[in-house]
């Protein structure tokens, strides 16, 4: 037979150490990819939840509002048993304005705490973490 063989090295079941290294980079790598489209797959399953939670929350709240407004004639028309219409809507009218004031006071106040939209712990944790690595880094 004529012709050119191709020749590799004979390993004896030992593997170089930039072999275990580059099988080792390769196998993470590949682990890490598998683990990114199995986060991206969860993540989008719950996006889809969120979406459609979120959905119903809305509706919901468009339906209170409705009652709100029922709630709101009801009061007017019972009060009309007593004091003229326009008297009646009046004074409902002014409690719901008195609601509203509270409730706005109230949010402010929680978005004034909310502010700046930092996550201040994390942050804190994550210098922490720089600071032990530098620290075992200079040992």
């Amino acid at each position: 037979m004529t012709g050119t063989m191709e020749t590799r090295p004979v390993h004896d079941g030992h593997h170089t150490v930039g072999e275990l290294v580059g099988q080792a980079t390769e196998q993470l790598s590949r682990l890490a990819r598998q683990e990114i489209a199995l986060a991206k797959v969860e993540l989008a399953e719950k996006g889809r939840r969120a979406g459609r939670g979120g959905g119903m929350l809305g509706a919901a709240g468009a339906f209170a509002y409705a009652g709100l407004l029922a709630l709101a004639g009801t009061g007017i028309a019972a009060l009309s048993l007593a004091l003229p219409v326009w008297a009646a809507a009046l004074i409902v009218t002014a409690v719901l304005f008195v609601i509203a004031a509270v409730l706005a006071v109230i949010g402010r106040g929680q978005l004034r705490r909310a502010t700046p939209p930092t996550p201040e712990e994390a942050l804190g944790s994550v210098r922490a973490d720089v600071e032990e690595i530098r620290e075992r880094a200079h040992r």
